[in-house]
């Protein structure tokens, strides 16, 4: 479970990325808002809680990984010794292991008012909009999903 914790946690940062390029920031979260309410089920009430609390832990584990990545960044085509290889490599694990507490933590949040079901159906919609947003990119939709009505 935490592996796959940590495949959605990179994929949501380099898809959010790849997908910012085109769509302005607000233009991709209305698209994952209502792509979350339609998987999720969302009541208004629901939707109107849990969007602001969704949206402060992705802009939190974008800084923490950003932190993390910027060592990496900032040595690039640098000859790096094994322990400056090391030390970054302990800061982005140090990141990603972040990234799951505060998962944990908004987790616990967002069980105060919504469903178990809910929340199960939360990480299906992470998945599935991110799988959206890479077969729009593909298809020159600008990484715009869309879900097609089952009949």
């Amino acid at each position: 479970m935490k592996h796959l914790s940590l495949i959605v946690i990179a994929c949501c940062m380099a898809l959010s990325a790849a997908a910012q390029k085109r769509l302005s920031k607000e233009e991709f979260r209305e698209k994952q808002k209502a792509y979350f309410v339609e998987v999720m089920k969302l009541t208004p009430a629901e939707a109107e809680k849990f969007f602001p609390l969704y949206f402060e832990l992705q802009d939190l584990k974008k800084s923490v990984n950003d932190e993390a990545w910027k060592a990496a960044r900032g040595k690039k085509g640098q000859t790096l010794s094994e322990k400056e290889y090391k030390r970054i490599l302990e800061g982005i694990y140090e990141a990603r292991m972040t990234t799951d507490r505060l998962e944990k933590t908004y987790f616990e949040k967002y069980a105060k008012f919504l469903s178990y079901e809910k929340l199960f159906l939360l990480q299906r919609a992470e998945m599935g909009f991110h799988r959206e947003l890479l077969k729009g990119m593909h298809r020159g939709g600008g990484g715009a999903p869309h879900r097609e009505k089952k009949k």
